[in-house]
C-alpha cells in the first residue's frame, strides 16, 4: 500500500508521489501499525493496476514479514520489485523490514514456515525453468531484505502501542529528511544558518519573504532546496517552483502549478496571468504556506506569483532566489551568497575528482592550482572535478592549461572546457537538454533522444558523470 504526503511538492522536487509503500501478507499483520498509516493513504488509486508504479514512486518501502508472508507469490513478486528499486543506480528508496512474530534468520535463510512455503513453490514450478528462476529471485530478495536494518514486533519490554509508535516515528523521519541528491552541502552550512535566521521561523504571526542573491552556480538553489525539505513539515501546504526564468512568458502556467499544489485546483484552472493573480490573492489568505520561487529574473514574475505578502496566511514564508539585485525590495531580508573558503573548496573538488577514493598525493599541487582558479565557485569545482575523475597527471596538466587560458573570463564561461571535452554527439545531447528539456521527465527525454541519436543512454550518463546534467528522482 502506498501513502502519499500531505504536503504537495513541486514538479521539480524528488519524483516521489508517495512517502511510504506498506507491504504485508493480508491475513497476518499488526493491525494497529497498519491503522497508524492508513489515514495517510491516497484515495482513488486501484492498487492492482497501479502497483508497480506506486512502488517506483515511493520514498520508503516498509515490508512486514509474518509467518505466512511467503505463501503469497504476489507478496514475493512485490518484494523483488522493491529490492530492484532500492538497488537502482541513483535509487531513492529506503527499505525498512519489520519482523512480526518471525526471526530475521527465518527470512534470511528461508527456514521454519518460510521453508515449508518454498517447498510448495518449488514443487509447483519443478518442471518450469522460468518458474524456478522466479523462485530463486524470491530467495535472493528475501535474503537481501533480511540483511537490512529493521524492527522486531512485538518488542521485548515495550507495549505494542509504544513499539508501533517508535517504528512509525522512524518512518516519518525518513520521509521528512532532505532528499538524497542534496547529499553533502559542502561549505554551505554557515550560509544555511544565516538564511534560516532571516526566515525568523519562531515568529508565527507574520508573513516574510527572504531573498537569496548571487551569481549563477554559486549554490542559491541548493540552499533553497535544503531549507525547503527541512521546513516543509512545519507548513500546511508547500511548493517549490524551479527555473522560473525559463518560463518568463508563461506566468499563468506557473500560477496553475501554485494553485494545483497549494489548493488542489485543476492543473489548468486559469488561462491568463491576471486571473491567476486574482485567484491566488483570494484563495491563500487562510493558508500557512511555504513557497520557493527559484531563479527569478523579471519583476513580472514576482508581481504575479507573490506580489503582496497579504495574499498569504499568518506564518507563511516565501523564499526567492535571483541573480539580479534590482528585483529585491528595499526593506526585504536578503542573503548575499558567499564563495567557498579554501578548505571547503578543496573538499568539494576532491569529492568529485576522486569520488570515494583517497585523493592522489601526486596531484596535490595541481589540485591547489585548479581550486585557486575556481575562486570558491561550487559549480566550477564540481564540473572540473568530475571532468578530471580517473584522468592521469598529464591530462590534469593539459586541463589546467585550458583553464588558465580563460582565467580572465567569467567563471561560468570558463566551464566551457568541460563541454569542449565531450564527443560531438554528447555535445548535441547536452545542448538539446539545455535548450528544450530542462525540468522534463527523464523517460520523456529518453524517448526523444532515442529517435535522434545512436547512444543517448551512454551520452546522458557521461553528462551526469561530468556534472553537466543532473537528474532528480
Amino acid at each position: 500500500m502506498a501513502s502519499s504526503s500531505s504536503a504537495s511538492n513541486s514538479q521539480n522536487c524528488p519524483r516521489c508521489k508517495y512517502d511510504v509503500f506498506l507491504k504485508f501478507q493480508r491475513r497476518r499483520y499488526p493491525k494497529n501499525f497498519y491503522e497508524s498509516l492508513v489515514p495517510r493513504l491516497e484515495d482513488g488509486d486501484s492498487i492492482s493496476e497501479e502497483l508497480v508504479k506506486a512502488i517506483e514512486e515511493s520514498q520508503v518501502a516498509v515490508i512486514i514479514f509474518s509467518k505466512n508472508y511467503t505463501t503469497s507469490s504476489w507478496c514475493l513478486n512485490e518484494l523483488v520489485k522493491i529490492m530492484e528499486c532500492k538497488e537502482k543506480e541513483n535509487g531513492h528508496m529506503t527499505v525498512i523490514p519489520v519482523f512480526c512474530n518471525v526471526d530475521a534468520s527465518h527470512v534470511r535463510y528461508q527456514s521454519q514456515s518460510f521453508k515449508e512455503a518454498f517447498a510448495k513453490h518449488e514443487s509447483r514450478y519443478k518442471d518450469d525453468k522460468e518458474g524456478m528462476q522466479k523462485v530463486q529471485r524470491w530467495r535472493t530478495a528475501l535474503t537481501a531484505a533480511a540483511d537490512l536494518k529493521g524492527y522486531v514486533f512485538p518488542s521485548r519490554g515495550e507495549s505494542d502501542a509504544d513499539c508501533i509508535k517508535g517504528i512509525v516515528d522512524q518512518i516519518s523521519s525518513k520521509c521528512n529528511t532532505s532528499v538524497s541528491y542534496l547529499q553533502d552541502v559542502v561549505g554551505l552550512d554557515t550560509q544555511l544558518k544565516k538564511v534560516e535566521s532571516l526566515l525568523k521561523m519562531e515568529i508565527n504571526d507574520i508573513v516574510r519573504i527572504v531573498w537569496i542573491w548571487g551569481m549563477g552556480g554559486v549554490g542559491k538553489t541548493t540552499i533553497a532546496k535544503k531549507i525547503f525539505y527541512e521546513l516543509s513539515s512545519k507548513f500546511e501546504v508547500v511548493c517549490f517552483l524551479e527555473n522560473i526564468k525559463e518560463n518568463k512568458h508563461k506566468i499563468h502556467s506557473l500560477q496553475n502549478i501554485l494553485l494545483s499544489k497549494l489548493l488542489g485546483e485543476k492543473e489548468n484552472c486559469v488561462d491568463n496571468k491576471e486571473a491567476g493573480r486574482s485567484m491566488l490573492s483570494r484563495r491563500l489568505l487562510l493558508k500557512k504556506v511555504l513557497i520557493v520561487l527559484d531563479d527569478i529574473d523579471h519583476r513580472d514574475q514576482l508581481d504575479y506569483l507573490a506580489m503582496d505578502l497579504s495574499w498569504f496566511g499568518k506564518g507563511s514564508r516565501i523564499i526567492a532566489t535571483t541573480r539580479d539585485q534590482r528585483l529585491i525590495g528595499k526593506n526585504d531580508a536578503v542573503h548575499e551568497m558567499e564563495t567557498l573558503l579554501d578548505r571547503d573548496a578543496i573538499k568539494l573538488f576532491n569529492q568529485y575528482a576522486f569520488k570515494e577514493e583517497v585523493p592522489n598525493e601526486c596531484l596535490n599541487d595541481l589540485t591547489l592550482e585548479i581550486v585557486s582558479l575556481a575562486k570558491g565557485h561550487p559549480l566550477a569545482l564540481k564540473v572540473w572535478g568530475s571532468s578530471l575523475h580517473r584522468m592521469n597527471k598529464t591530462e590534469w596538466e593539459s586541463a589546467l592549461v585550458q583553464i588558465k587560458k580563460n582565467s580572465g573570463v567569467e567563471i561560468t564561461e570558463n566551464l566551457r572546457i568541460s563541454y569542449d571535452g565531450l564527443e560531438s554527439e554528447q555535445q548535441k545531447i547536452f545542448l538539446d537538454i539545455a535548450c528544450f528539456f530542462r525540468g522534463i521527465e527523464k523517460e520523456e527525454v529518453k524517448q526523444v533522444l532515442e529517435s535522434c541519436y545512436s547512444r543517448p543512454e551512454f551520452g546522458l550518463r557521461v553528462l551526469v558523470n561530468k556534472s553537466l546534467v543532473s537528474i532528480d528522482l
